[in-house]
Protein backbone atom coordinates (compact mmCIF):
# COMPACT_ATOMS: atom_id res chain seq x y z
CA UNK A 1 0.00 0.00 0.00
CA UNK A 2 2.82 2.38 0.85
CA UNK A 3 4.56 1.63 -2.47
CA UNK A 4 1.32 2.40 -4.31
CA UNK A 5 0.93 5.70 -2.46
CA UNK A 6 4.50 6.68 -3.31
CA UNK A 7 3.98 5.82 -6.99
CA UNK A 8 0.73 7.81 -7.04
CA UNK A 9 2.43 10.90 -5.66
CA UNK A 10 5.42 10.57 -8.00
CA UNK A 11 3.18 10.40 -11.08
CA UNK A 12 0.81 13.07 -9.79
CA UNK A 13 3.64 15.36 -8.70
CA UNK A 14 5.33 15.15 -12.08
CA UNK A 15 1.97 15.75 -13.77
CA UNK A 16 1.38 18.84 -11.66
CA UNK A 17 4.91 20.12 -12.28
CA UNK A 18 4.43 19.74 -16.01
CA UNK A 19 0.96 21.25 -16.33
CA UNK A 20 0.52 23.73 -13.48
CA UNK A 21 3.48 25.90 -14.39
CA UNK A 22 2.33 26.43 -17.96
CA UNK A 23 -1.25 26.91 -16.81
CA UNK A 24 -0.29 29.77 -14.51
CA UNK A 25 1.62 31.44 -17.34
CA UNK A 26 -1.38 30.97 -19.65
CA UNK A 27 -3.65 32.44 -17.00
CA UNK A 28 -1.59 35.64 -16.93
CA UNK A 29 -1.16 35.71 -20.73
CA UNK A 30 2.64 35.45 -20.60
CA UNK A 31 4.03 35.86 -24.14
CA UNK A 32 5.94 32.58 -23.90
CA UNK A 33 2.73 30.73 -23.08
CA UNK A 34 0.69 32.53 -25.74
CA UNK A 35 3.10 31.79 -28.60
CA UNK A 36 2.16 28.08 -28.92
CA UNK A 37 -1.50 29.08 -29.25
CA UNK A 38 -0.74 31.42 -32.15
CA UNK A 39 1.62 28.92 -33.80
CA UNK A 40 -1.10 26.26 -33.68
CA UNK A 41 -3.70 28.71 -34.99
CA UNK A 42 -5.79 29.04 -31.84
CA UNK A 43 -7.08 32.41 -30.61
CA UNK A 44 -5.09 33.89 -27.73
CA UNK A 45 -8.18 34.46 -25.61
CA UNK A 46 -8.38 30.69 -25.20
CA UNK A 47 -5.17 30.59 -23.12
CA UNK A 48 -6.57 31.88 -19.79
CA UNK A 49 -9.57 29.57 -20.09
CA UNK A 50 -7.33 26.56 -20.67
CA UNK A 51 -5.09 27.62 -17.79
CA UNK A 52 -8.00 27.86 -15.35
CA UNK A 53 -9.55 24.60 -16.56
CA UNK A 54 -6.25 22.75 -16.20
CA UNK A 55 -5.61 24.15 -12.72
CA UNK A 56 -9.10 23.15 -11.59
CA UNK A 57 -8.57 19.66 -13.01
CA UNK A 58 -5.25 19.32 -11.21
CA UNK A 59 -6.87 20.46 -7.97
CA UNK A 60 -9.58 17.82 -8.38
CA UNK A 61 -6.90 15.17 -8.84
CA UNK A 62 -4.81 16.27 -5.85
CA UNK A 63 -7.88 16.57 -3.61
CA UNK A 64 -9.90 13.51 -4.68
CA UNK A 65 -12.74 13.95 -2.20
CA UNK A 66 -15.39 13.66 -4.91
CA UNK A 67 -14.60 10.63 -7.10
CA UNK A 68 -16.90 11.61 -9.98
CA UNK A 69 -15.29 15.04 -10.29
CA UNK A 70 -11.86 13.40 -10.12
CA UNK A 71 -12.85 11.08 -12.98
CA UNK A 72 -14.01 14.06 -15.03
CA UNK A 73 -10.76 15.86 -14.27
CA UNK A 74 -8.72 12.91 -15.52
CA UNK A 75 -10.89 12.75 -18.65
CA UNK A 76 -10.61 16.48 -19.29
CA UNK A 77 -6.83 16.48 -18.92
CA UNK A 78 -6.63 13.47 -21.23
CA UNK A 79 -8.63 15.29 -23.91
CA UNK A 80 -6.47 18.38 -23.42
CA UNK A 81 -3.21 16.46 -23.85
CA UNK A 82 -4.49 14.38 -26.77
CA UNK A 83 -5.79 17.56 -28.42
CA UNK A 84 -2.40 19.20 -28.03
CA UNK A 85 -0.69 16.14 -29.48
CA UNK A 86 -3.07 16.05 -32.44
CA UNK A 87 -2.62 19.79 -33.06
CA UNK A 88 1.15 19.39 -33.11
CA UNK A 89 0.95 16.48 -35.56
CA UNK A 90 -1.47 18.25 -37.91
CA UNK A 91 0.59 21.44 -38.01
CA UNK A 92 3.68 19.48 -39.02
CA UNK A 93 5.77 19.69 -35.89
CA UNK A 94 8.45 17.05 -35.48
CA UNK A 95 8.79 14.31 -32.92
CA UNK A 96 10.70 16.62 -30.58
CA UNK A 97 7.58 18.76 -30.16
CA UNK A 98 5.55 15.65 -29.34
CA UNK A 99 7.84 14.61 -26.49
CA UNK A 100 6.29 16.89 -23.84
CA UNK A 101 2.64 15.95 -24.43
CA UNK A 102 3.45 12.25 -24.70
CA UNK A 103 5.51 12.22 -21.50
CA UNK A 104 2.75 14.23 -19.78
CA UNK A 105 0.22 11.66 -21.00
CA UNK A 106 2.40 8.94 -19.49
CA UNK A 107 2.36 10.72 -16.11
CA UNK A 108 -1.41 11.18 -16.39
CA UNK A 109 -1.99 7.49 -17.10
CA UNK A 110 0.34 6.52 -14.25
CA UNK A 111 -1.51 8.82 -11.87
CA UNK A 112 -4.89 7.50 -13.02
CA UNK A 113 -3.95 3.83 -12.70
CA UNK A 114 -2.41 4.25 -9.26
CA UNK A 115 -5.38 6.41 -8.18
CA UNK A 116 -7.74 3.56 -9.02
CA UNK A 117 -5.59 0.86 -7.45
CA UNK A 118 -5.25 3.00 -4.37
CA UNK A 119 -8.97 3.76 -4.16
CA UNK A 120 -9.96 0.11 -4.60
CA UNK A 121 -7.68 -1.13 -1.83
CA UNK A 122 -8.49 -0.57 1.83
CA UNK A 123 -11.67 1.39 1.16
CA UNK A 124 -9.81 4.57 0.27
CA UNK A 125 -13.19 6.31 0.07
CA UNK A 126 -15.16 5.01 3.06
CA UNK A 127 -18.24 7.06 2.18
CA UNK A 128 -18.53 5.32 -1.18
CA UNK A 129 -18.01 1.91 0.40
CA UNK A 130 -20.75 2.69 2.91
CA UNK A 131 -23.15 3.77 0.13
CA UNK A 132 -22.42 0.62 -1.89
CA UNK A 133 -22.92 -1.56 1.17
CA UNK A 134 -26.30 0.05 1.82
CA UNK A 135 -27.55 -0.82 -1.69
Amino acid sequence: MKKLKILYWIFTGLLIAGLATGSVFELFMHPGAIEPFTVLGYPTYLAPFMGIARLLGLFAIVYPRFPRITEWAYAGLTFDILGATYSLIVTGHGFGALAFPLVTLLFLVGSYVTYHKRSSSNNYYPTIAMKEAAV
